[in-house]
């Protein structure tokens, strides 16, 4: 398949563009690298990679497994054996995986666009909230989407072993970054209807984009031999695949997947431009040529593997997270800087109005629910959670604290970075009315209570006097409601004693009176 054609560059050592893309990153996330685990990396990933160092069973037994492969907690394992284990260890050997990601993203941009572009796109990248959080984070979308760029970048170089060793790779990071091979094997058998091509070299290529299932195909027989499940605990299983078979709830990820994709924190800018400029004649080089586009079937290629996780991730997913969507928007930013380098003289401020408001994005939080991973709303959660813990531990260290996970692995265990020594915990579910007056009822088996809020609260939400909508999210989406912290103290029959807010987010220390002491001031 071939690209573009483009004028001819000196070329860097990718060696030492990978260097420059690294220290890059690590300048721009150093405030954020000593930070603790945050949700799902201190509940599934950490554990797992923990896990494997200490016992070197690929199975992780001190959390249910999700049976996500296991290439990223075998590379942290890896990465804490010759560095040590701490979170500074560990967010600086994602950023290594993200600056490997960058640089497959570049030779791609640069193999299908030209220089130009493939140096506004790693930047426009680098800085979207999405992957920029990601990239510190212990998890394994970037790394997937990293691989799946350098498998892309084989395919149109007509590089078909090398292609399916790279998306082998990605499957064994994620077992989702399967749909890129499939969605390419889809395309090449239309390609090849379409101009009746089925030589022996056409066939092979086509063959090989399915070896990545393999793999894939031998984790899980490996898992099920070992824990008697193919895909995950029943649990995991029924909240990502069964839980959300039903039309209303796919229409709706659907559109969900759709905005995250063209639209989400800052998308819509660029999505908009490139829309608009799609109305303007290609501008001419001073050799009088136009200026190049992308090759259709390049561009069609992208487009199968765009539309591949659009629509099965609308299918599958317990939560509708941006972040499964890691390996297509940045083809969404390449395919729309390279239409804007085509048509708008002033193409260079555009893209640098949108990479501003990427990083506006980053601090300021969209007046709508969004999850805390997604910009430095993470960040936010994180400081709330130390200073409450802290406070905590300092008042109540051989009492035993009321709360609900993530906070009880934060208190109980002290290798996630809060605490130094482990504090007993009582778990709920969450903060709704209905769990805290159950937990009300265990009284005296708690001395004091860490409430907090699992969810962005905006000011003023879009649709907030909506009823129909609030009744969508809670019966397809899980949402739910936490009481603040006044209401939870009142019903837990408490009184509050720490609370701390920021930015939508808050965090509460709700210390226990005695059932005899507060039933006196409920008399009153």
């Amino acid at each position: 398949m071939a690209a573009s054609p483009e004028v001819k560059e000196r070329r860097l050592p990718a060696a030492l563009i990978l260097v420059l893309i690294f220290l890059s990153l690590l300048a721009i996330h150093a405030p954020l690298l000593r930070l603790p685990y945050f949700w799902d990396e201190a509940g599934y990933y950490i554990p797992a990679a923990r896990d494997l160092l200490l016992t070197g069973s690929l199975i992780p037994h001190t959390t249910p497994s999700n049976a996500h492969p296991p290439l990223v907690m075998a590379y942290l394992a890896l990465c804490w054996r010759i560095a040590g284990y701490t979170p500074l260890v560990t967010r600086t050997a994602m950023l290594l995986m993200a600056a490997f990601a960058l640089l497959g993203l570049f030779r791609l941009a640069r193999r299908a666009a030209n220089m130009e572009v493939a140096i506004a796109v790693v930047i426009c990248t680098a800085v979207y909230p999405v992957f920029f959080v990601q990239s510190s984070l212990a998890q394994v979308d970037l790394a997937a989407a990293g691989l799946t760029f350098w498998g892309l970048l084989a395919y149109i170089e007509e590089r078909p072993v090398a292609a399916a060793a790279w998306f082998s790779l990605a499957v064994l990071a994620k077992e989702t970054a399967i749909l890129a091979a499939l969605a390419l094997f889809a395309w090449e058998l239309l390609r090849g209807l379409r101009h009746k091509k089925w030589d022996r070299a056409v066939l092979r290529r086509k063959i090989l984009l399915l070896a990545p299932a393999v793999p894939l195909a031998v984790w899980y027989a490996y898992h099920r031999w070992r824990t008697g499940f193919f895909f995950g605990n029943p649990e995991y299983f029924r909240y990502n695949v069964q839980a959300t078979m039903h039309p209303v709830r796919m229409v709706l990820a659907f559109l969900m997947r759709v905005w995250q994709n063209f639209g989400y924190m800052g998308l819509y800018v660029l999505t908009l431009a490139a829309a608009g400029a799609m109305w303007l004649p290609p501008l001419r080089e001073p050799e009088g040529e136009e200026r190049p586009r992308i090759a259709p079937d390049i561009q069609f290629a992208f487009l199968a593997v765009i539309v591949a996780y659009v629509a099965v991730m609308s299918l599958v997913g317990g939560a509708v997270l941006a972040r499964y969507m890691l390996p297509v928007v940045p083809l969404v930013i390449l395919v729309a800087i390279s239409t804007l380098r085509r048509r708008v003289r002033l193409w260079r401020w555009v893209v640098g109005i949108v990479a501003a408001g990427f990083v506006t994005s980053l601090f300021v939080n969209p007046p709508y629910g969004f999850s805390l991973e997604d910009n430095l709303a993470y960040r936010d959660y994180i400081l709330l959670h130390e200073h409450a813990i802290a406070f905590t531990q300092a008042h109540y260290a051989r009492g035993r604290v009321l709360t609900a996970w993530p906070a009880s692995g934060e208190l109980s265990q002290p290798w996630l970075g809060y605490v130094s020594r482990p504090t007993r915990v009582l778990q709920v579910e969450d903060f709704t009315a209905e769990e805290l007056m159950s937990a009300a009822e265990m009284r005296p088996s708690f001395e004091a209570a860490l409430v907090f809020s699992t969810k962005y609260e905006p000011a003023h939400p879009l649709l907030q006097h909506w009823a129909a909508w609030q009744r969508i999210k809670a019966e397809y989406f899980g949402y739910h409601r936490d009481l603040p912290p006044a209401a939870a103290a009142q019903i837990l029959g408490g009184k509050l004693v720490y609370v701390e807010c920021r930015k939508g987010q808050w965090v509460g220390v709700i210390e226990m009176e005695p059932i005899e002491e507060a039933n006196t001031s409920f008399d009153h």
